[in-house]
């Protein structure tokens, strides 16, 4: 269920890297049970905004500000004391999975709990008995509980994906931020990727912001969609009302490549 109160809140928000401004004044609130897709062209400041909310970039100084559950991570150029508790309420799912290959898929996803537990535990693999449990029940629920033992590194592409979203359980993330998390998968495991995403928000609460590439899998999975481009919002409203010519403005000659590859269909 959706909730009123705003539980990530973007203000105005600028990052630059070097000549190029990848975010240009942006803002933006999500509630607390959203499911919110996140869309644009190739270097439009899709993944800069998610790794700002996460404070995992900096934003440029200024008026800028980012708060995330009601604590300002970011502020005037500079992370605040807030933004390290606020990663730990926080789960970030990468395109590529970010997934220690040497380490068993276990061991990754056990890795969710380190904001919980002492530091020697995640570094000898000394587990807690609720560690334990936790990772597995995780891994069980997205299907991959049968590869625990298996180096991540050896594991499909979509084995590996499912592992790191099982990891935001054990982390017990209340929002979950996904950087085209399908973008590297092929159309099966893509769908079971967002299938999985779409239970945890329908069913735990959680609230999700995930940035696609293909608007297929925003039509599906998100009743809102917010569209960068050029470091901009240029779109901020129902899926529904993403029609040909909003897309077209969006993408410009990307339009057809955004729209059908990959089509969840």
């Amino acid at each position: 269920m959706t909730s009123s109160v705003a539980v990530l809140r973007v203000s105005d928000v600028c990052k630059s890297f070097g000549p190029r401004r990848a975010l240009d004044g942006v803002s933006l609130e999500v509630r607390g049970g959203e499911m919110v897709a996140l869309i644009g062209p190739s270097g439009s400041g899709k993944s800069t905004l998610l790794r700002a909310i996460a404070a995992l970039v900096t934003i440029d100084g200024g008026a800028g500000r980012i708060e995330v559950l009601g604590q300002t991570v970011q502020e005037a150029g500079r992370l605040t004391k807030a933004a390290r508790a606020a990663r730990a309420r926080v789960g970030f799912i990468f395109q590529q999975f970010n997934l220690v290959g040497r380490l068993t898929l276990f061991a990754n996803v056990a890795l969710g709990s380190l904001a919980r537990i002492e530091a020697w535990r995640g570094l000898t693999g000394l587990w807690p008995a609720h560690v334990r449990s936790e990772a597995m029940a995780a891994m069980a629920r997205v299907g991959v509980a049968d590869a625990a033992g298996q180096r991540a590194g050896s594991l499909s592409g979509g084995q590996q994906q499912r592992g790191a979203i099982a990891r935001t359980l054990v982390q017990q993330a209340q929002i979950i931020l996904a950087d085209e998390p399908v973008a590297s998968l092929d159309p099966v495991s893509a769908r079971r990727a967002m299938d999985i995403l779409r239970d945890f928000n329908a069913d735990d609460g959680l609230t999700v912001l995930v940035s696609l590439h293909q608007v297929d899998y925003a039509v599906r999975y998100c009743e809102r969609t917010v569209a960068l481009k050029a470091g901009a919002i240029a779109y901020d409203g129902p899926t529904a009302g993403l029609d040909r010519e909003r897309l077209v403005e969006i993408y410009g000659a990307e339009f057809e490549h955004a729209l059908w590859q990959g089509s969840p269909a």
